[in-house]
C-alpha cells in the first residue's frame, strides 16, 4: 500500500482517479490546487505525487519545481503536452515519469508503480512478497497473515494497533514516518491526539526492550517524526 498525493484541477478526472488507484491498493488524498499540495507533500509525506500541469493557480511546471526544494518525492506528471521537448524540460525539472493525456487509471497505476519500485526497491520487495506475507527488518520479523512478530526469536505480543503502527513503521524502514501522516494512516480517522501515538511508541519500546534515550530500532526525529530502522 503506499500513498498518494493527486493534483488535478478536473473534478470529474480527480474522482475517477481517486477510486481507480484506492482499487490498486493505494491510500489516495487529491486537491485542485498547486499551492495546497506543496502543503501537503510537507505536511503528510506521501509516496509518490500525480501531478497535473494545468491548474487554477500556479502552473504546474513550477509547482514541481518548488517540489523538488523541499522533497524527493517520486512524482509523475500528467500532461496534455507531448512534444519531446517539453518532456525533457519537465525530466531535467525533476519529474520522475509522465504520462500523456487521455490515459486510463490502469495506466497511470502502472507508471506509479514503476516510479515506486525504481524509488524504494527494498521497501516493494517487501510489500510485492503476497506468497510469504513477511516483513523482515534485522531482527525483526513480522507476519502479516499471522498477525504475529518476533524480534531476535521472541514472540512480541502486540495489540492490534500497535502491530499495525509496527507494521506501517517496518513497510517504509529507515525513512522518516511524519506524526500526522502515521495517525491519519494507521488509525484512520479524522481526530486523533498526538498524545495517542506517544503512548504506543512508548508500549511498542518497551514490550521491543529499548529506551527512548537508547533507541534500537524506533527513532524520533524532534518535530520530523518517526523511523524504524535497520539496526547496525
Amino acid at each position: 500500500m503506499a500513498s498518494i498525493l493527486l493534483v488535478e484541477d478536473d473534478s470529474v478526472i480527480r474522482t475517477t482517479l481517486t477510486g481507480v488507484l484506492a482499487e490498486h491498493g493505494h491510500v489516495v488524498r487529491s486537491t485542485s490546487l498547486g499551492f495546497q499540495a506543496l502543503r501537503e507533500v510537507t505536511q503528510y509525506a506521501p509516496d509518490a505525487v500525480v501531478l497535473d500541469l494545468g491548474l487554477p493557480d500556479l502552473d504546474g511546471v513550477d509547482v514541481l519545481r518548488m517540489l523538488r526544494g523541499i522533497s524527493q518525492v517520486p512524482v509523475v506528471v500528467a500532461t496534455a503536452r507531448d512534444d519531446e521537448a517539453e518532456i525533457i524540460r519537465l525530466l531535467n525539472t525533476g519529474a520522475d515519469d509522465y504520462i500523456v493525456k487521455p490515459f486510463s487509471g490502469g495506466q497511470l497505476a502502472a507508471r506509479l508503480s514503476a516510479v515506486l519500485r525504481r524509488s524504494h526497491p527494498a521497501q516493494h520487495q517487501r510489500n510485492d512478497a503476497p506468497d510469504t506475507g513477511q516483513i523482515r527488518v534485522g531482527g525483526l520479523q513480522l507476519d502479516l497473515d499471522g498477525h504475529s512478530a518476533h524480534l531476535d526469536g521472541r514472540e512480541l505480543r502486540l495489540t492490534r494497533r500497535e502491530f499495525d503502527l509496527l507494521t506501517y513503521l517496518a513497510q517504509r524502514a529507515n525513512r522518516v514516518c511524519s506524526r500526522r501522516r502515521i495517525l491519519a494512516d494507521v488509525w484512520r480517522q479524522p481526530y486523533v491526539e498526538d498524545q495517542t501515538l506517544d503512548v504506543h511508541i512508548s508500549s511498542l519500546r518497551r514490550k521491543m526492550g529499548e529506551k527512548a534515550s537508547q533507541p534500537r530500532y524506533l527513532h524520533t526525529l524532534r518535530g520530523v517524526g518517526i523511523k524504524l530502522v535497520t539496526p547496525t
